[in-house]
């Protein structure tokens, strides 16, 4: 749906824009001829990059900066009014995010935090703008960002994890949702690689060798999004596509074997999972 709705034109939405991959998917959009709202919270940050879009976009085109805090519903329903008021909306990403620690049973402030930017920005964000995008019947595109640590949900940030699996059953959903109403809409769950972006340049100020950029990450996306993929995983400098889907069909396994949760860092599974790795089938 992504050919037909750069093809009818209109505007992009994206969340979390001043920064990382949501800066160069703006860019990119604004590149292949769409205007583009930008979303972020207030601040010079916004500012510098909104006139960035600006100076590649077509001659005439929308391009604005909102000022969004995603953890406010009235704010998003704001930023929905806006966007639609300056055009007909072709897509909406769904984009902006944080990762802070929280453990199981700790960190109760930084799980609602979590919970507030990272899952229901995105509830926020499809509730404040599908209505009038099925209502359009125009060609359109949702993207929501993800991660891998919502599918393998590795040990570390139960929270952040949390989140990102919510967003992966939201997207879900809603695809299935959008093609039982025949809406022309289609949805992408956006999962970023290893990249180096802002959420993580205070741990790595410099490109780790194994990190891609965001503009490889990107790039990577916008290729498999034109062909219609609702899932896109995205490889790095150290995990290939092959990689991901053992992983992936190693945690599925995890339910029908009746293994021990998160088996792939259980010390009876290591060598195991080590074995199957190398074998590099998926049963």
């Amino acid at each position: 749906m992504f050919k037909e709705a750069l093809e009818l034109g209109g505007l992009a939405v994206v969340t979390g824009a001043a920064s990382g991959v949501g800066k160069v998917a703006a860019l990119r959009f604004a590149q292949r001829g769409l205007g583009v709202v930008l979303a972020d919270l207030p601040g010079p940050r916004l500012d510098a990059t909104v006139e960035e879009v600006r100076s590649v976009a077509s001659e005439g085109a929308t391009v604005i900066g909102v000022p969004t805090d995603v953890s406010d519903e009235a704010q998003v329903n704001a930023l929905a009014d806006k966007a639609f008021a300056a055009g007909e909306v072709a897509v909406l990403m769904n984009n902006a995010g944080i990762e802070i620690p929280s453990s199981s049973w700790g960190e109760m402030e930084n799980w609602k935090k979590l919970l507030s930017v990272n899952l229901f920005g995105v509830i926020y964000g499809v509730h404040a703008f599908l209505p009038r995008m099925v209502e359009a019947n125009r060609p359109a595109v949702v993207i929501n960002t993800g991660s891998k640590q919502g599918i393998t949900t590795p040990p570390g940030n139960p929270a952040y994890n949390t989140t990102k699996a919510g967003v992966k059953v939201i997207s879900e959903q809603l695809s299935h949702e959008l093609r039982e109403a025949h809406a022309p809409i289609s949805v992408h769950l956006f999962v970023p690689g290893f990249t180096h972006t802002g959420i993580n340049m205070a741990q790595y100020p410099e490109k780790p060798a194994d990190a891609w950029t965001s503009e490889q990450t990107v790039d990577y996306f916008l290729e498999r999004m034109t062909e219609g993929d609702f899932y896109v995983l995205c490889p790095d400098n150290a995990v290939d596509s092959k990689i991901d889907n053992l992983r992936v069909s190693w945690a599925a396994g995890d339910i029908i074997g009746n293994r021990p949760a998160l088996s792939r860092w259980h010390p009876d599974y290591a060598e195991q999972f080590i074995s199957y790795q190398k074998a590099g089938k998926i049963s």
